[in-house]
């Protein structure tokens, strides 16, 4: 279980990576930093699926932006294994602040609890990737914009 936090952990620190990195057109945005990703917490909530919080510390010299509708998948060996959504989190402007995001964690078709402790027997994230679809809106609204990141290869951000 703590592997599949770590990863969707990893997966959804990618995206603000990659927001941060300019997505919006605002020229401040890539000045923001993710300064730490973590799990608080993962629970079962069924055999299928899972609740989770995870841990966001952003370094905002820019403007608020509320990023909302994040949603995605993580594919082990190209083979689809979870999708996940999160809640909306406002990132305060010009803040250093860490931020709890609650999200839900259901496994696909054909994968099991079992394959969940296989995955967490692996030694690195290799193999492992995610599709991101995200909405991000500053504070006024003025500015909303879809991004969708596919196949974020999450090896190349672990190291």
């Amino acid at each position: 279980m703590k592997k599949l936090g770590r990863i969707l952990s990893l997966a959804v620190a990618v995206v603000l990576t990659c927001l941060m990195a300019g997505g919006c057109g605002v020229s401040k945005i890539k000045d923001i930093k993710l300064v730490s990703a973590g799990v608080k917490y993962i629970i079962p909530t069924s055999m299928r699926s899972f609740d989770a919080v995870l841990t966001l510390g952003v370094d905002n010299p820019a403007i608020t932006l509320s990023v909302d509708e994040v949603n995605g998948l993580i594919r082990v060996d190209d083979v689809p294994f979870a999708s996940f959504t999160t809640g909306p989190i406002m990132v305060e402007g010009k803040k250093i602040l860490l931020y709890e995001l609650p999200c839900t964690i259901t496994l696909e078709p054909g994968i099991s609890l079992l394959n969940v402790l296989k995955l967490s027997t692996r030694s690195s994230l290799e193999g492992i990737d995610a599709d991101i679809n995200l909405k991000v809106a500053t504070k006024n609204g003025k500015l909303k914009t879809p991004l969708s990141y596919k196949k974020i290869n999450l090896a190349e951000f672990s190291k």
